[in-house]
């Protein structure tokens, strides 16, 4: 699992991501193991993330799920959550607080 989460936030990082954090989820009564959220520039720049980490972790990871409205794109791949968010969203909607009374969090990558 940690060699998923790591080459997850190494893409991200690598194109840009701002604030990315890795939340333990495990045994948390959570539909998920871990999640991850990121900070994009923009709008345009939060759907390049996505564009990147379909070309950085396919054919490994199977996308179940991608819910995209520009501010926000949500990844689903089965056991790990990937938030995207422009900085504006981030605030609004604060998952980091949370996240973190659900799990812990187990990175913080700048």
């Amino acid at each position: 699992m940690n060699n998923r989460i790591e080459k997850i936030t190494n893409v991200l990082d690598m194109n840009k991501a701002e604030a990315i954090e890795v939340f333990n989820l495990k045994d948390k009564n959570y539909f998920v193991d871990y999640a991850i959220i990121a900070s994009s520039l923009g709008t345009k720049h939060t759907t390049a993330l996505l564009d990147h980490l379909k070309n950085g972790l396919k054919p490994d990871e199977h996308f179940n799920n991608v819910d995209e409205s520009g501010d926000w794109v949500v990844v689903d791949l089965g056991d790990i959550l990937i938030h995207i968010m422009t900085p504006e969203y981030r605030i609004k909607y604060d998952m980091e607080t949370f996240l973190s009374e659900l799990g812990t969090q187990t990175t913080e990558v700048l």
